[in-house]
């Protein structure tokens, strides 16, 4: 069973924390969520086929992926920060 654990998003991508059964590949579980996200997309918002012709395809073909070797905590904190104004811990210059 694929627990979703908490879910956010940010304008262009979106992130989830699951648990999956050891049996199950992770690419085969984003490869489910997607499909079934996109069925349900294209159900609930019939204008996303015109803006998606010619293409079954909603979602990028690319993912990342971290197991819990890091600290559950940091990835739940990272998740339910997304998309939130970065407070300016990060400071970089460019030229």
């Amino acid at each position: 069973m694929i627990k979703f654990k908490t879910v956010n998003h940010d304008k262009d991508h979106m992130h989830l924390h699951l648990t999956i059964p050891p049996t199950i590949a992770v690419g085969k579980v984003v490869g489910i969520i997607k499909q079934n996200t996109s069925r349900e997309l294209k159900q609930k918002f019939s204008f996303i086929r015109q803006v998606y012709w010619g293409t079954e395809a909603v979602w990028s073909e690319g993912y990342f992926v971290s197991t819990v070797g890091v600290d559950e905590a940091v990835i739940i904190a990272y998740i339910e920060n997304q998309g939130k104004k970065d407070a300016g811990q990060t400071k970089f210059e460019i030229g």
